[in-house]
């Protein structure tokens, strides 16, 4: 038997799983294969209801609209999206296969062959919003600069290379990098998708089931579907189906911090007099508005998208509820608006920098992603130099007295 498949007896069920490359014509071929051979009750795929229509229908990208994404707070989430989407397109250029060929030649043997399928992934957006809420802020400048650096990535990946990738060893030494430099990120990319695939595989009807997932899961949810079946796990995903909510503390801080940063300006005021107070309250807005508005600049917006940026920025800054990325993005969408071509092309052009400010979804996006960065540098920044400010002026008092 090929090392990508493994067979389970468990109480009285078969359950077969293939382990795929998502740009692998050999995956093709042996999902294939696999359900004509075994002629399952039903086939499960490593697919959401999301993906499963992205794949299924290809038009259906013509009904992104950028600033209901923006609204929605799914800036990031559409942006890695796209990275992905691209990095694995590339992937699959040397191979002559589209990135999920697998699961769509899954889906389309069983039916052929009138099998039920069963959608057992969890959805992408919890997914990422899962991760990036798990990140510690370092976290995230790491995820993204990984992502960012894998969609520019130029490195050719031959088709051999790609077969590797469904070996054991090969993964092994892949999720102990991820493992290590992002413990977070590999719990709820690799580790909770495990528990949920697995769950779900084993909740599927009939009792001969065919999955089909990508090969980094085999090991994870091998282990998991045999706890199930010694009752030493629960089916239950209830808990890593849902985006966490912040804590206690961390809403307290969401509106403690910006109230402490208004209440040391008007302390500033009040002990230091107008100038004093003038100048923190300047050094507040300058180094939230110039760093967001040169986030914007450089992102190619719009001069009105570099204005509002500068102006919002000071506002939003204190605003838990909504970044100036969000505004900006929202602004750059509205005054040069996305053409179909820029969603015919999208992820060809987000695989080069170039392609990033050609393309105008790609150019939104980049406003939104640099004007919050700049944003939340200048909010440190000018925190740093308030504090600075209001010691001069204690000093400064402390110095008057007798």
């Amino acid at each position: 038997m090929s090392q990508t498949q493994k067979v389970l007896e468990l109480n009285n069920r078969k359950i077969t799983l293939i382990g795929t490359a998502h740009v692998s014509a050999e995956s093709i071929s042996e999902v294939e294969n696999v359900i004509s051979d075994v002629k399952p009750d039903c086939v499960a795929i490593e697919l959401d209801e999301k993906r499963y229509e992205s794949i299924t229908n290809p038009d259906k990208y013509r009904e992104l609209d950028i600033i209901k994404v923006l609204k929605r707070k799914e800036g990031f989430l559409l942006l890695a999206n796209i990275v992905m989407a691209s990095f694995q397109k590339r992937m699959g250029k040397n191979a002559g296969v589209k990135p999920g060929e697998e699961m769509v030649a899954a889906i389309n043997k069983a039916k052929e062959l009138n099998i039920p399928t069963a959608l057992v992934d969890r959805p992408i957006q919890i997914t990422f919003r899962r991760a990036w809420k798990k990140t510690s802020a370092y976290g995230k400048t790491q995820l993204l600069s990984a992502l960012l650096a894998s969609g520019f990535s130029k490195d050719e990946i031959s088709s051999e290379e790609i077969e590797n990738l469904k070996q054991s060893s090969e993964m092994d030494s892949m999720m102990k990098e991820l493992s290590e430099l992002m413990p977070a990120v590999k719990q709820v990319l690799i580790d909770e998708r495990d528990q949920y695939l697995a769950s779900h595989i084993w909740k599927a009807e009939g009792n001969n089931i065919v999955a089909v997932l990508g090969a980094g899961h085999l090991p994870g949810v091998e282990a998991h579907l045999k706890k199930i079946a010694e009752n030493q796990a629960s089916t239950d995903t209830s808990e890593i189906a849902s985006i966490p909510e912040s804590g206690i503390f961390s809403k307290i801080m969401m509106w403690l911090i910006p109230a402490l940063i208004v209440a040391v300006i008007a302390f500033g005021f009040y002990i230091g007099g107008k100038d004093a107070g003038s100048k923190m309250a300047l050094n507040w807005i300058l180094w939230n508005g110039i760093l967001a508005g040169l986030g914007a600049l450089i992102a190619g917006g719009n001069p009105l998208t570099i204005l509002v940026s500068f102006v919002g920025a000071p506002v939003t800054s204190l605003c838990p509820f909504i970044g100036v990325g969000i505004v900006a993005g929202i602004v750059q969408a509205a005054i040069c608006k996305p053409q179909v071509k820029d969603l015919e092309t999208l992820s060809d052009d987000a695989g080069s920098i170039k392609g990033f400010y050609k393309n105008k979804i790609l150019r939104v996006l980049l406003v939104f992603l640099l004007s919050s960065v700049g944003s939340s540098i200048g909010t440190f920044a000018a925190g740093a130099g308030i504090v600075i400010n209001l010691s001069e002026i204690i000093s400064k008092i402390l110095h008057r007295q007798p």
